[in-house]
């Protein structure tokens, strides 16, 4: 039996995409008339889709100026790094732990999976689709820490998915990051919580230096 699909759930899918594509700019205003009329729903409706990116991270609200797209900076998103380092740093290790043979298995495929998509791309890219996020949201869910899944997997990750489409970064370190990749599973295979918070931190490291060198190549986006 399919579940019901509720207006906001398709409001705020609608709208978390028009972000994602830049249909909504980052730093717009999201007029609650006009979107209540252009998507055909009632105002509390799109307040409650519109409340559901605010916890996302992807919509600001302030007094008396209302709700906007977040705005992107450099600087933000080198912070999300920093705390994703952390915070994933300690999910591995708990992985380490906690990680079910079932839960094992299905990130060992999900990385057969990249490697089968990296070699198909003629840049190979893993960076840009939702695959590398994906293998870090598995390692996550592995912590079985709730606080550290809503920290990260509803929250910062969004944030990252944002960067990506926005930016359309792509990164020439994809089969090095697989690698890495494949080394944390390892080290979370054998229980070796301090090995695999080791390298999940510098693997995290050596993306936001990705980033940085990114920026630092790049025209600066306008923001």
């Amino acid at each position: 039996m399919t579940a019901t699909v509720s207006i906001p759930d398709k409001v705020f899918e609608h709208l978390k995409k028009a972000i994602f594509d830049g249909s909504l700019a980052v730093g717009s205003k999201l007029s609650e008339p006009e979107l209540a009329r252009e998507l055909e729903v009632s105002r509390g409706a799109l307040r409650e889709a519109i409340a559901r990116l605010e916890a996302c991270r992807l919509v600001t609200r302030k007094n008396n100026l209302g709700a906007r797209v977040v705005d992107l900076t450099e600087k933000n998103l080198l912070e999300i790094f920093r705390v994703r380092e952390s915070l994933e740093g300690m999910a591995a290790r708990q992985a380490a732990e906690t990680i079910t043979e079932v839960e094992l298995e299905e990130l060992s495929e999900l990385l057969e999976q990249h490697a089968d998509s990296i070699n198909q791309d003629e840049e190979h890219a893993y960076f840009q689709k939702e695959g590398d996020l994906d293998f870090h949201y598995r390692v996550v869910q592995a912590s079985h820490n709730q606080t550290l899944f809503d920290l990260l997997c509803n929250d910062l990750y969004q944030l990252v998915r944002l960067y990506r489409y926005q930016f359309g970064m792509r990164s020439n370190r994809a089969l090095k990051a697989l690698n890495e990749h494949r080394q944390i599973v390892d080290a979370i295979r054998r229980g070796d919580g301090e090995m695999a918070e080791f390298i999940m931190r510098a693997h995290i490291r050596a993306s936001r230096d990705n980033v940085e060198q990114n920026f630092a190549s790049a025209e600066k986006p306008k923001l």
